[in-house]
């Protein structure tokens, strides 16, 4: 089972207890928050393959979360767990940006594949979120877990961002990664102090590939970057 990151966020102590211990079990690296503040602040801090909201939250309910993520966020998708059911709430979560709508109770057979059919579908139209997490392009080798570049005997330690960064350019090896795209998913948005840490980030991981001339990343002035090596990364 790949090891994908879900955020979920349930107020209901057993129902949450529940679910999170169920999504371990099946697999997932799953983070569970009791309220829609504590939730909104995960999302900010880390990067999530999927998001669970429970639509009836205190602070911040659901549908305000996802009205919050979409500013910024149009690719992360997002399952509604509600006890409601009326059309109009259906209607409702769709139209803020839900992938996803799942009326208690439900069974937790459907709620996973609910997820394994999500997840399928945006892996396939956002590789970007594959579940590749290991690399070998060039001469070097990349682990993205244990954020290691290798290089022959040297082992490089990578910094979170620029492991996030290296494994957005690995997964689109040869073709053009999105400026825009990559500060959506790695910084949440693509403000311009962003794209200016981006840079710095970029500037650190040619320094480190300089070991290999075969091995480059290419500026692609106003559209993003691309990773190039002569032999096509494997996994």
């Amino acid at each position: 089972m790949a090891s994908f990151k879900l955020l979920l966020v349930e107020d209901d102590p057993n129902l949450g207890q529940i679910l999170n211990e169920y999504l371990v079990l099946k697999g997932y690296e799953t983070t569970l928050c009791r309220d829609g503040e504590e939730g909104l602040s995960a999302f900010k801090r880390e990067q999530f393959d999927l998001c669970l909201f429970d639509v009836m939250l205190p602070k911040k309910d659901g549908f305000s979360m996802a009205k919050e993520i979409r500013r910024n966020d149009s690719v992360t998708p997002i399952i509604f767990l509600t006890a409601k059911s009326m059309k109009e709430d259906t209607i409702e979560g769709f139209k803020i940006g839900g992938d996803d709508y799942i009326t208690k109770p439900f069974s937790m057979e459907e709620l996973l594949l609910r997820i394994q059919a999500i997840l399928r579908r945006t892996a396939e139209k956002n590789p970007q979120i594959s579940d590749q997490k290991e690399f070998d392009f060039g001469s070097f080798h990349f682990d993205y877990d244990k954020q290691m570049l290798i290089h022959a005997q040297d082992q490089t330690k990578l910094t979170s961002k620029e492991s996030e960064l290296l494994r957005l350019l690995c997964l689109h090896v040869n073709q053009p990664l999105d400026r825009s795209t990559a500060l959506k998913i790695i910084w949440r948005d693509d403000s311009y102090f962003n794209a200016r840490s981006m840079d710095v980030y970029i500037a650190k991981l040619r320094k480190h590939l300089k070991p290999d001339p075969t091995v480059q990343i290419m500026t692609l002035h106003g559209s993003g970057f691309k990773l190039i090596t002569d032999a096509q990364i494997t996994g």
